[in-house]
């Protein structure tokens, strides 16, 4: 990472727009989906302030599809949060691709979101999945997990995980979240709805099990996004998105979960 302006605070010049390190060019983005610039523009500046700049990591996102879902399907919410994750995945995965994961009582559905036929996308799979259903994390996860493992990579993975209330198994999700802790998978857990809410003590309940007895390394963190998290800024998203994966990827590295990358 360069120790240059960026390192003084200072606002970098024209040429210094696209980092170097990003695995999709500001190029490709103005070319392929120029209303994601802005996005990604934006991600860079958390990536080089939680330094993991020029890290590379699949990008997953896991959306909740219980039926108290509904309005955030309907108002464009989801969507947004989509193309908020996708500007953050091009810096990180250069095949500029997020895996999705829909799920309710079951997993709903699986398909992939990229730079091309972006917009409209997620009202899109939406719509086709049927019946919205109760909360079960578990079988979401697995999803994740079995996707992951048929990839063949051992590169480390950010699991942006999207719900509006707490599981039906509260025993099973905390189960595959430990089992996957010995994976190079963090997931990030982002709330909608309302903070007060009760169901979310057991997502702050998930964050805080205790590392080792419960897990190898601690593999999650937990935000709120409020009743309106299309009002969070992009800044603040992705400050929040990565406020915990940086210590997750440098501990399970140490403990040989990830795998250090090769110097260039």
């Amino acid at each position: 990472m360069s120790r240059g302006r960026e390192a003084r605070g200072e606002c970098p010049g024209k040429s210094e727009e696209q980092p170097v390190s990003s695995a999709v060019s500001l190029t490709k983005i103005e070319t392929t989906a120029p209303g994601l610039v802005d996005l990604y523009k934006t991600a860079a500046i958390s990536l080089r302030k939680h330094a993991v700049a020029g890290e590379r990591a699949a990008v997953y996102l896991v959306l909740d599809r219980s039926g108290s879902m509904r309005p955030y399907y309907k108002d464009g919410t989801v969507q947004h949060l989509a193309e908020q994750v996708l500007g953050l995945a091009a810096h990180l995965d250069d095949d500029g691709r997020v895996p999705l994961v829909f799920f309710s009582t079951d997993v709903d559905g699986t398909a992939e979101f990229g730079l091309t036929g972006y917009r409209g996308r997620i009202a899109e799979l939406h719509e086709g999945l049927g019946h919205m259903g109760r909360t079960n994390y578990h079988w979401a996860m697995d999803a994740v997990i079995d996707h992951y493992l048929a990839s063949g990579t051992r590169a480390p993975a950010l699991v942006v995980f999207q719900t509006d209330g707490g599981p039906t198994s509260r025993a099973a999700a905390e189960r595959y979240l430990c089992k996957a802790a010995r994976l190079p998978l963090f997931w990030q857990f982002v709330g909608f709805g309302d903070p007060d809410e009760r169901e979310f003590a057991f997502l702050h309940k998930l964050d805080d099990l205790a590392v080792p007895a419960k897990r190898v390394v601690d593999n999650a963190g937990f935000f709120h996004a409020g009743r309106d998290p299309r009002a969070l800024t992009d800044a603040r998203l992705y400050d929040l998105l990565l406020q915990e994966f940086p210590e997750w990827l440098a501990a399970s590295r140490a403990l040989g979960v990830t795998p250090v990358p090769e110097a260039s």
